[in-house]
This record gives C-alpha cells, sequence and structure tokens, in this order.
C-alpha cells in the first residue's frame, strides 16, 4: 500500500508507476483504492463509476477498469456533502456525519473487493487517501491504516520534497501514528526532487537512523510529465508554444464543483492550444471558445457562474462569433429550465438556465453510465468517450444533434453554428475529434496530436523512474513477503 504525508504527495503517481514496472515484470498485477473523494471519474466496463486515477492505474496495468478497483468513490456536491458510490453505483447523498456513521457498511464493500482482486491478482497496489495522520479520521478508518491493519499489508510512505519540510512531513506522519501502524510502515519514497543529489544524502541518511526505516529511494521532477489529476485543477500550464504557429484562445470557468476536468487535458497539452482555467473574482479574458465544464452541483455552479459574470460575457462573446461548447452538466446549463423534482444535488427545485438552447433538462435518480463510440456532425469525426449524468434532457434543440451514436444521437448544435452541446466527456481525447472541434472554433493549420499515446509515454516515462530511482530488490522482497523488510 502506497500512502502519502499530505494530498498529492505523489501516491497516484507512485501507485501507477510501480504498476507499469510490475507489470513490466510479467507480474500479474492489479490497481486498488479503498476510497476515492473526487470529482473526476470513469466508466468501468461493468457499467459502473469509479476514480479517474484508478482509470489509469488499470492502464499501467494493461487491464480494463472495474468497479471493484475502487469500491467506495465520494463525490462532494457541497463543502458539508457528498454522494455516496459504492462498488460503482451511487446510493445518495450524505453529510459528513452520516457517512462517518455509514463507514462500517462501506468497510465490507471494500473488503468484498479487495478479496475478488487478491483472489485473481498475484499483487494488488493499493492506494490511500489524504494521510494516515488526520487524527479526526481514525475512527472506522477504511482509507488508510485501518484498511491496512485489516488485510496485514505493508506501506510505503511518499512525501513531496517540492513542497518543502520532507523531513518533518516524513517524521511528523510516523509520530502520529499508533504503535502497530508505525511497526507497519515499510519505507519512504520522496517525491519530486530536483538538484545535486548528494546533498540531499545526509538528510536520508538522518531519516534512516532516526526512523529504523529505509529510503527506497528518490524520484525525480519529472518535467513535462502528465497524469490526469485525481481532483484538483492543475497548478501550471504544461504546453511550450511555438511563436510561429497559429493558437487558439480558449477559456474555461473554474466551476466550484467542476466535474470531470480532465476533459481538458488534450487541451493543455495541445501545442496550440491556450487554456485558462478563470476562477472567481478573475477577469474573464477574450477567447476564441469558451467552454463550460461538468458540474456536481448545477443549480449552486449557475449561481456562482451568474455572479462571476459569465452569462453576461459568454452573450458578448457570441455577438461576436465566438464558439461555445457545454459539455455534460455544461451542455444542460446551456438550456432554459433544469429541474430537480428529487433532490439530487441538494434542494429539490428549477433553475433557470443560459437559455441559448431550446431544451430542459431533469434531473433523476438513476444515473446514466456508459462507453461510447460515434460520430461527430462536425466533419464526420470519429470519436469516443463516456456518459456520467443524472439528466434526462428534452427539446427542440436536440433535433439538430452534435454527435451520432450507435442507434441514437447526443447533444445539440445552435442553428446559427456556434454553440454546442454534448453530454460525451473524454470529447478531445480522439485526435479527428480534437481537430475537428478546434478547426470549428477557428483554428488553422491544426496540428494533430496523440493524446493516448501521450499518456502512454507518461506511465512509461514512471516506470522508467521506478527502475532508475528504487530499490526494485526491496520492494519485490516486500511483494513476496507480504512484510516488513528483512
Amino acid at each position: 500500500m502506497v500512502q502519502g504525508t499530505t494530498s498529492d504527495a505523489g501516491k497516484s503517481l507512485l501507485v501507477t508507476a510501480i504498476c507499469r514496472w510490475l507489470h513490466r515484470q510479467q507480474i500479474n498485477v492489479v490497481p486498488f483504492k479503498p476510497q476515492n473523494m473526487a470529482l473526476n471519474s470513469a466508466v468501468t466496463s461493468d457499467g459502473g463509476e469509479i476514480g479517474r486515477a484508478q482509470a489509469v492505474q488499470a492502464q499501467a496495468c494493461h487491464l480494463v477498469p472495474v468497479t471493484d478497483m475502487n469500491p467506495v468513490l465520494l463525490k462532494p456536491n457541497s463543502d458539508t456533502g457528498t454522494q455516496v458510490i459504492i462498488h460503482g453505483r451511487a446510493i445518495g447523498n450524505m453529510d459528513a456525519g452520516r457517512y462517518h456513521d455509514y463507514k462500517r457498511t462501506a468497510r465490507d464493500a471494500v473488503l468484498a473487493s479487495w478479496r475478488r482482486l487478491d483472489g485473481y491478482f498475484d499483487v494488488v497496489v493499493v492506494e490511500g487517501a489524504g494521510s494516515p495522520a488526520e487524527i479526526n479520521l481514525r475512527a472506522n478508518d477504511i482509507a488508510n491504516m485501518g484498511f491496512a491493519e485489516a488485510v496485514d499489508c505493508p506501506v510505503l510512505l511518499v512525501a513531496d520534497i517540492d513542497r518543502g519540510g520532507v523531513f518533518a512531513h516524513l517524521v511528523g506522519t510516523l509520530a502520529l501514528l499508533s504503535d502497530s501502524e508505525r511497526e507497519r510502515i515499510a519505507g519512504f519514497v520522496i517525491n519530486r526532487f530536483r538538484g545535486d543529489i548528494a546533498l540531499l544524502q545526509p538528510g536520508l541518511e538522518w531519516l534512516e537512523e532516526y526512523t529504523g526505516k529505509p529510503v527506497l529511494g528518490t524520484l525525480p521532477y519529472l518535467h513535462g510529465l502528465h497524469l490526469e489529476a485525481e481532483d484538483a485543477l492543475p497548478r501550471e500550464c504544461e504546453t511550450v508554444y511555438q511563436e510561429d504557429i497559429p493558437r487558439i484562445r480558449i477559456v474555461v470557468p473554474a466551476l466550484p464543483h467542476i466535474s470531470n476536468h480532465t476533459d481538458f487535458d488534450p487541451l493543455r497539452l495541445h501545442p496550440q492550444a491556450e487554456l485558462k482555467f478563470v476562477g472567481p473574482q478573475e477577469q474573464i479574458p477574450p477567447a476564441d471558445l469558451i467552454i463550460l465544464p461538468g458540474s456536481k452541483s448545477m443549480h449552486s455552479d449557475l449561481a456562482w457562474l451568474r455572479q462571476q459574470g459569465w452569462e453576461v460575457a459568454v452573450q458578448r462573446h457570441l455577438r461576436y462569433g465566438g464558439k461555445l461548447i457545454g459539455i455534460c452538466g455544461g451542455f444542460q446549463m446551456l438550456g432554459e429550465q433544469i429541474h430537480d423534482p428529487a433532490g439530487i444535488e441538494g434542494e429539490s427545485g428549477s433553475s433557470a438556465g443560459l437559455g441559448l438552447l431550446e431544451l430542459e433538462t431533469t434531473l433523476e435518480p438513476e444515473k446514466q453510465l456508459r462507453n461510447v463510440s460515434g460520430r461527430l456532425m462536425i466533419d464526420d469525426a470519429p470519436v469516443t468517450g463516456y456518459e456520467i449524468h443524472a439528466g434526462v434532457t428534452r427539446g427542440n434543440a436536440l433535433d439538430s444533434p452534435a454527435i451520432r451514436l450507435n442507434g441514437c444521437t447526443d447533444g445539440a448544435i445552435s442553428k446559427d453554428g456556434l454553440i454546442l452541446g454534448t453530454y460525451l466527456h473524454g470529447l478531445f481525447e480522439s485526435s479527428a475529434a480534437c481537430t475537428a472541434l478546434l478547426e470549428w472554433s477557428g483554428l488553422t493549420d491544426v496540428s494533430i496530436m496523440d493524446y493516448q499515446q501521450q499518456r502512454e509515454a507518461a506511465i512509461e516515462r514512471l516506470a522508467d523512474a521506478v527502475e532508475e530511482h528504487l530499490d526494485t530488490r526491496l520492494l519485490l522482497r516486500l511483494l513476496e513477503g507480504n512484510g516488513r523488510p528483512a
């Protein structure tokens, strides 16, 4: 099991890296995250929903994602409430106190999934959540040490040196663990190091002597590495632009409850796309294309859009011929009304949409979860993706669909050709579809980018880092012995 001293310490990255490295050794390996809190999710082959990071880790193992890889998924829809998804299916909304009590039941789901994977695969590589030293969450824990103790697996503790205070993070985390949990820590991994490793060596030697635990290695800061984020919006731009090629300006509102923002990763990496997430109180810059993303709390995010001036900005953008895309929740926002009679996302009621497409959406308890393929109505470009939504949309705008799927259609294109709405996540991952949409948005001489190949190259690069910078002999001994190092 990989646990971290903080969120975003490198747990997902390290699990992905170890999974691919083990697959290279022809070991039958599978990823597992007992409990995930994330608004970036994926549809599994068995028709459920898991965290997107586990879908990437499945790719690292050359497996198709299944719900057992992430049996408990929490999708926050407010500061204190979350949608609870068990074995890929939403069972309802809970506040923090109610879910804390529910964790005893969730634990049964976690252990059932783990037993199935452990019975089929040689190695299960487990990812923790947050930090094991969060004292307030220790009771009934199923995400970190509570799980590790239940199944008796060794733990690697990873810390991000780029944040600073890496030795304090590691030693402080150990200090807050119980004796049995502390004994379970098999070693440390330091992530995102840049500089002369010789200058770090005295600290590593002190750490091993002080704690009595080995440092398995120090992973370098891998410049330009892209791996889909578990939840947080990207911290930095990943594209270096050439001055002599045409580019397109794209802006996306950073909704408070933005979901599946990994939809925009292919655009962030595209050499001709300048993509910017615009947060609260930030000026909305001029753009060629505005994209409204998915949302886990439609009513409040619509109100936020209006408070931040997006409704006026979108109308002005369209008057000047700019293009507009709405994806999933963003598609629903383009319509005239959004109804939530059952209170799926909070209090029941209706909200006025932006009124840009002649359609209405009603949220219903049963989610639509499916992987799909088809062709864009724009340039007949092939497209693949997935649907995760509770809304059912009806209206005359659907008579001019955006995508033809097998036996049905999806989304809408406005009569003036300026607006496109769709339920399809992963819209830009298909090279042909991405190229067609960028051309539709006004970009000329579009460079073709293979996003799937870039993701695969990143996973390979991570496995190379494990091979070069970690003590893989010790790693294999831990796996073979299912215990602490000799």
